[in-house]
C-alpha cells in the first residue's frame, strides 16, 4: 500500500494532479482531504493550497520499478562483483536486467540462482508494497535464450511421442520453465502436456492423442 501527499490551488486540481503523477485512474485512488486551502485576500495574501492524502493498494509504475530495483541492488551488494542493474517497466511486469562479468555465477545451473534471486525479490517486494508484483530477473539475455532452448526441447519431445505413441517426462523444472513448454505445444494437437510432481520436483508429461476412429456410415437401408 502506498499514502503520498498532494498540494495544489483546489482540491479538484491536487487530484488531478496526483493521478498525473501516479498514472493511476481516480477511482484507484483513496483520497483524504486534509485542508480545503483557501483564495486569501485578492487571491493573494494569506492563500494556502490544498492539501490531500492519496492511498493506493496499486503501486505506481515508477515507484515499483524503482522499488525492485532498490531491492535487488541491496542484495547484490553481498556478491563481490562490480555489477549494475538496469530496470524497465513492461507490460503487466517489471524486468531487472544484471549487467556483469561474472553473468555464470548470477545464472547457475540451468538458472537456479536467477530463478531465487527473482524470488526473493518477487517476495520482498510484494510484502513491502502490499502489490503482487510480477518480476523477471535476467543477466546476460538468459531469458530468451533458455526460452529458446526449452521451445526446441518441447519440439524434439513431441516429435518423439508422435512416432512412439508413448508419453515422455522432462526432468524436474520450475514453473517458469514449465509454462514455456506447455505454451510451445499448446497449439500442437497431436500430443497434450501435464505438470505432475510435488514442489521442484514437479515436471511436464507429454502425451500422444488417440485420434478417434471416424464413425462407420450407416448400412443403406433398403425398403
Amino acid at each position: 500500500m502506498s499514502t503520498l501527499e498532494f498540494e495544489e490551488k483546489s482540491v479538484e486540481d491536487a487530484i488531478d494532479l496526483a493521478c498525473r503523477q501516479l498514472k493511476l485512474p481516480r477511482e484507484k485512488l483513496e483520497i483524504e482531504i486534509i485542508s480545503k486551502g483557501s483564495s486569501g485576500i485578492f487571491g493573494i495574501v494569506g492563500m494556502r493550497k490544498a492539501k490531500i492524502r492519496v492511498t493506493t493498494t496499486v503501486l505506481p509504475v515508477g515507484l515499483a520499478a524503482e522499488k525492485s530495483k532498490e531491492v535487488l541492488d541491496e542484495i547484490l551488494k553481498h556478491i563481490d562483483l562490480p555489477m549494475v542493474v538496469e530496470c524497465e517497466p513492461k507490460e503487466g511486469y517489471y524486468y531487472l536486467n544484471i549487467i556483469s562479468n561474472g553473468s555464470g555465477l548470477l545464472i547457475g545451473k540451468r538458472g537456479r540462482t536467477l530463478n531465487a534471486l527473482q524470488f526473493l525479490v518477487s517476495k520482498i517486494v510484494s510484502r513491502q508494497t502490499g502489490e503482487n508484483a510480477s518480476i523477471i530477473v535476467d543477466t546476460e539475455n538468459y531469458r530468451s535464450k533458455r526460452e529458446l532452448s526449452l521451445n526446441e526441447l518441447a519440439r524434439q519431445l513431441s516429435d518423439k511421442v508422435k512416432k512412439s505413441h508413448r508419453s515422455l517426462t522432462t526432468g524436474p523444472m520450475s514453473a517458469q520453465d514449465r509454462r514455456i513448454i506447455h505454451l510451445a505445444l499448446k497449439e500442437d494437437h497431436e500430443v497434450r502436456t501435464k505438470s505432475k510432481g510435488e514442489g521442484n520436483l514437479r515436471r511436464v508429461v507429454i502425451y500422444p492423442v488417440k485420434k478417434t476412429k471416424p464413425p462407420r456410415p450407416d448400412a443403406e437401408k433398403t425398403d
